[in-house]
């Protein structure tokens, strides 16, 4: 088989980028695959291969016989991509099932308000178009992006998608159900054997205690609020309790300030960005990690997946995909005003039973292995492929 991948590529600070190196690297061993640059990319050091898998501009299309895999998620790092989409022989691996602020920055953000209702208006009609007069006179709603995920509007026109979870599989064949569809496991890097007593001595975390680990980039849609207050809460009821945030975002100066008004100061650690390398280690100095999302686009969290990946248990919203995980390695949060409370519940189970927790750890590992190394599934993908193309 032949591959023309396309996504963004480190040093873009994107999960879809650390998918790339962390898929790439077994699927050369199964395909031949060249890699289109983003534009105006030069690979530095974050980019690990030489020679294979080649390197092509970002006008190239693939040859008669080549896949045309093209990587969308719901951000601008992706735009350049769109144009992409209507190259022959194009299957999309679909990172997020809500493409609505993807079309909005592809069209409004570039003052090409018509484009973004005649796009849209492909999957919602007459809808679409009173959405558009609304979003000119500056009304915009929380909601509006996943009531119009804008996934017909932009892939409409491609020979088969691949997504990582069967809820996201169900959705799209209920939307799209003319298009083939596969599902795959998303995959990350295994960290293999860590120091995990090193790491906590490095964080300034004590040996007895329980260090709660959120990962990624820090928006207002991750339960931040929700995360702190539960630290406080399970404090309150006697566990020593810490947290570690490792990422950036526009969170950060709002975070700092809550912090410090509810006297957490000293038991609450930001890490800000983090290299690759150590970011694929560190969620194996957590006793729990955690990975709200409401609402949620659709997206099968790599964040959980790196938790399960150094054998850390994940405490995740009780919604849909994050559903699919078994609740052994996953503990489920109720969505909602409560999920404060449910997270401190969790947080005073795990530091009062350490032999259910060591149980957890076991199962976060095996979660891990079943469906989300890299190995197993760049095999998925290929048959996935074979099936969409032939």
């Amino acid at each position: 088989m032949k591959i023309l991948w396309s996504s963004p590529l480190p040093p873009t600070r994107s999960g879809v980028s650390d998918y790339a190196i962390d898929l790439t690297g077994e699927l050369r061993h199964r395909a031949a695959v060249r890699v289109v640059a983003p534009p105006d990319w030069r690979p530095g050091p974050e980019w690990p291969f030489e020679g294979e898998p080649s390197i092509v501009p970002p006008d190239t299309a693939p040859d008669h016989d080549e896949v045309n895999l093209v990587h969308i998620g719901n951000n601008p790092h992706h735009e350049w991509l769109i144009e992409r989409l209507a190259m022959p022989r194009t299957v999309v691996v679909l990172h997020d099932l809500v493409l609505h602020h993807l079309l909005v920055e592809a069209t409004i953000a570039r003052g090409r308000d018509d484009s973004f209702a005649e796009r849209l208006g492909r999957s919602y009609g007459p809808t679409a178009a009173a959405l558009a007069r609304a979003r000119e006179a500056g009304v915009t709603g929380r909601r509006d992006p996943f009531l119009f995920p804008a996934r017909r509007s932009l892939l409409g026109g491609v020979q088969g998608v691949v997504v990582h979870s069967k809820w996201g599989l169900e959705l799209l064949r209920a939307d799209l159900p003319e298009i083939p569809a596969a599902r795959i496991g998303l995959a990350v890097a295994d960290p293999g054997v860590v120091d995990r007593a090193r790491l906590r001595s490095r964080l300034g975390v004590e040996p007895d205690a329980l260090l709660l680990m959120h990962i990624g980039f820090l928006t207002p849609q991750k339960g931040l609020f929700d995360i702190l207050g539960a630290v406080a809460a399970a404090r309150s009821q006697g566990s020593e309790v810490r947290l570690t945030v490792v990422g950036e975002g526009v969170e950060r100066s709002t975070l700092d300030e809550i912090v410090r008004e509810i006297g957490l100061s000293e038991v609450v650690t930001f890490t800000g960005w983090t290299p690759q390398e150590e970011f694929m280690r560190l969620p194996a100095a957590a006793d729990l990690g955690v990975v709200l999302r409401t609402p949620s686009a659709g997206e099968t969290s790599a964040a959980v997946v790196r938790f399960l990946a150094c054998g850390t248990p994940v405490a995740v919203t009780g919604l849909h995909q994050f559903l699919e995980w078994p609740e052994s390695a996953a503990p489920r949060i109720t969505p909602g005003p409560s999920s404060a409370a449910d997270l401190a519940r969790v947080l005073v189970e795990a530091s009062a039973d350490g032999d259910t927790w060591s149980s957890r750890r076991r199962a976060a590992r095996s979660t891990y292995e079943a469906g989300h190394r890299p190995d197993r599934a760049a095999d998925e993908l290929v048959a996935a492929l074979e099936r969409i193309v032939g």
